[in-house]
């Protein structure tokens, strides 16, 4: 929440990394704690549990709708609860919020308390509050706490648990710093560079290979029949439905269509009108008056700005649409301008401002007509969607008399689909792959843990919200393949193993020969390869010549030595990487500049934060957390899974 964004106490280190903890680095906690959609007796409108502490239905949809209300501000344009979920702000406030909550009840396990005292010296104290001599304004502070939607006896409760985290999070990691050794090596990794002198060794350097005999390729069969053998092949009936498959837009009119086309019209059709606003501040309404005189009188917006001391750059606040300008004065004023004309003086909140729209777009609707089609697909969907649970039902009925999928499909006019002989991954026994099946893993598993004959449960596809049935008909089981059946493959993988092995060697006695003092120009030049010069290369570094695994490889050498690299990414011949590494830089590690302390302080922030989150990950399983799913998704207007 902002206010607790602005209170002097979330200036402290310890207050910023508790602040930091709790708004996003603590997902990993769902990894001790995410056990999926539990109900265990707590009520319908609480979203999870930690211990004897419950996260309230509507705490969970206000601290949602603050985040994203936060996230619009910072990105200036709207953010829907799509797109946040997408983003993962959904998980990542309820993480917040269970964080909290484990922080609370272990204050309130440990017996900690805070004074009345220090909740109105910390009121008092803070800035925020002060008028414009400087004292304490109750005016002030009740306005604020409204317009942030808080009663002063909210906001004290939350100022108090606040500060209890911040206790515990002290009492946790203190003054942890990050040691000195540790400060000068992360400064090394980020910081070292290395110049190589490398060249690329093709595989066409080993030359011709001579096609195999037969006598060669059995004895590679021989010693490798493992690899060659034929996994366990299966063939089903598949019958499917979901809404997508039984929709049928052919079956909605015009009338229907356009009556949803004019309901969702002015949401999912409708661009709205956008306008390029540039601003320019004064100090007060005075000289903002003076300034629109002198444009009335010919002088130009931007004379104006380079008068100022406005850059072009600063000069434009943006493109928006209407709800996108916060400001509701701001937002008027720009919206009732035509295109290049300048506002009289208005007080917006940072001050008198002279506004001016340098470009309209207007809003743009796209007509019926080119999105009928779309139309009557969703209207469709949503139409067959409540058929589901009846043609489920009809189904079932039909499976517990013993009928096979083929006849029910026939029955209800609905398409069955054979599926094999696949593999496991639903490879095709000549390697082709199959489409994917509807409840993806979850059906090919099912399928490979049945057997012939048996009556399997239906599948539920939550994505769809539809059904899958499946009868196995039947089971090739692994099997030893004989030579003649992948003699084929067996001669491609000898070719491959046999260029893999020469050019190892190859690239192995050129390492020799470098090792042994020759010069790396005339190694390269007796192998006919072409000397390239990398320099300034960074640890992370990677490029089209050189991925990051030889990257990962130079940077594991020693200066002076060479050394040669698997390069899949320099071509698909499978070629080396030859390479010298000539030096290695590290700038000297300067304690008392600034972004050494800033380094410094990073690396102890990231220290202090792993501590904590391991400590509240261990609170959480000392404590217990359950997350009803359902609830969540109705706080967060997430579909349902």
């Amino acid at each position: 929440m902002m206010m607790q964004g602005i209170r002097k106490a979330g200036q402290s280190f310890i207050g910023k990394l508790i602040i930091t903890v709790m708004f996003g680095f603590l997902i990993l906690s769902f990894a001790i704690w995410g056990i999926g959609d539990i109900f265990q007796g707590y009520g319908r409108n609480s979203v999870a549990r930690v211990g004897k502490t419950e996260i309230g239905l509507e705490q969970m949809r206000t601290a949602y709708q603050n985040e994203i209300q936060n996230l619009t501000r910072q990105q200036r344009r709207q953010i829907t609860p799509d797109m946040a979920r997408a983003l993962g702000l959904d998980r990542q406030v309820l993480s917040r919020l269970v964080t909290e909550a484990t922080l609370d009840q272990t204050a309130r396990n440990m017996r900690l308390a805070v004074s009345d005292e220090t909740i109105r010296n910390l009121i008092f104290d803070d800035p925020v509050f002060r008028d414009a001599s400087g004292n304490f304004s109750a005016a002030r502070f009740n306005e604020l706490l409204r317009s942030n939607g808080f009663t002063e006896q909210v906001y004290v409760r939350e100022q108090r648990a606040t500060i209890l985290r911040q206790q515990i999070a002290e009492m946790v990691v203190g003054a942890v710093a990050a040691p000195g050794a540790l400060q000068e090596l992360g400064h090394r990794l980020r910081n070292e560079k290395r110049a190589i002198t490398f060249a690329h060794v093709p595989a066409s350097a080993v030359g011709e290979i001579a096609a195999p005999t037969e006598a060669q390729l059995k004895t590679f069969f021989d010693e490798r029949k493992t690899a060659f053998r034929a996994p366990e092949y299966r063939t089903a009936n598949v019958l499917a439905i979901s809404a997508e498959t039984l929709a049928d837009p052919g079956k909605i009119g015009d009338a229907d269509a356009k009556a949803r086309y004019e309901e969702i019209k002015a949401q999912r059709f409708t661009t709205p009108e956008q306008r390029t606003i540039q601003q320019i501040t004064f100090p007060n309404a005075e000289e903002a008056q003076a300034a629109k005189a002198r444009i009335d009188a010919g002088e130009t917006f931007d004379a104006i700005a380079t008068a100022r001391n406005v850059a072009a750059a600063d000069l434009t606040l943006g493109t928006f649409t209407r709800s996108q300008v916060f400001d509701p004065i701001v937002r008027e004023a720009a919206f009732a301008l035509a295109q290049g004309a300048v506002s009289a003086p208005v007080t917006s909140a940072f001050g008198p401002v002279l506004l001016r729209v340098t470009t309209i777009t207007p809003e743009h609707v796209r007509p019926f007509e080119e999105v009928a089609a779309e139309v009557r697909t969703e209207l469709a969907t949503s139409r067959a969607s409540s058929q589901i649970t009846e043609l489920h039902d009809k189904i079932e009925d039909q499976r517990a008399s013993a009928k096979p999928l083929a006849e029910i499909a026939r029955e209800f006019n609905l398409p069955l689909r054979t599926l094999g002989p696949v593999d496991a991954a639903l490879r095709n026994a000549n390697g082709s792959q199959e489409p994917a099946l509807p409840g993806a893993e979850a059906t090919v598993q099912a399928i490979f843990r049945s057997d012939i004959g048996v009556d399997n449960e239906a599948i539920r596809v939550a994505r769809d919200n539809g059904y899958v049935w499946f009868d196995v008909t039947k089971i090739d089981p692994a099997r030893e393949r004989t030579f003649d059946e992948v003699k084929t493959q067996v001669e491609a993988q000898w070719r491959a193993d046999e260029v893999a092995s020469r050019l190892s060697a190859k690239t192995r006695e050129l390492v020799e020969r470098l090792d042994k003092g020759e010069a790396f120009d005339a190694v390269a030049a007796s192998a006919g390869l072409t000397i390239e010069q990398a320099a300034d290369l960074g640890r992370q570094d990677q490029r089209p010549e050189l991925p990051s695994n030889v990257v990962s490889l130079i940077f594991g050498t020693v200066v002076g030595q060479s050394n040669s690299a698997g390069n899949s990414a320099a071509g698909a011949d499978g070629g080396r990487i030859l390479f010298k590494v000539d030096s290695a830089t590290v700038p000297s590690y300067a304690r008392t500049t600034q972004e050494a302390e800033n380094f410094a302080r990073l690396l102890g922030s990231s220290v202090s934060e792993d501590i904590l989150t391991q400590y509240v990950g261990k609170r959480q399983s000392e404590l217990g957390v359950s997350i009803n799913e359902t609830a969540f998704r109705n706080a967060t207007g997430g579909a349902q899974n």
